[in-house]
């Protein structure tokens, strides 16, 4: 068991320092949206798995947390560029 725990630990870990790098590297505003939403959906999957290893529901909260996060994060990066393209119109 610890075997797979290691290797998911592992893949977790190359997961969110690839994200890391599109966030910091993106081309554009919409490249580090999109890598933003990704790293909270690969934390929410590190706080399930982390749930469902341990066996509780205590981090539950935190997960409905980061998920509104995400929601309203995506909604407010969306309006703010397509004003900026209403701009340059």
């Amino acid at each position: 068991m610890s075997a797979v725990l290691t290797a998911i630990h592992v893949a977790f870990a190359v997961a969110a320092a690839l994200i890391v790098w599109r966030i910091i590297t993106g081309p554009s505003i919409l490249d580090r949206a999109v890598a933003s939403d990704v790293l909270l959906t690969l934390v929410m999957c590190v706080l399930g798995a982390e749930m469902a290893i341990n066996h509780h529901t205590r981090t539950l909260p935190l997960l409905l947390i980061i998920a509104a996060v995400g929601v309203f994060g995506s909604i407010s990066i969306a309006r703010f560029v397509a004003r900026k393209d209403e701009d340059t119109k």
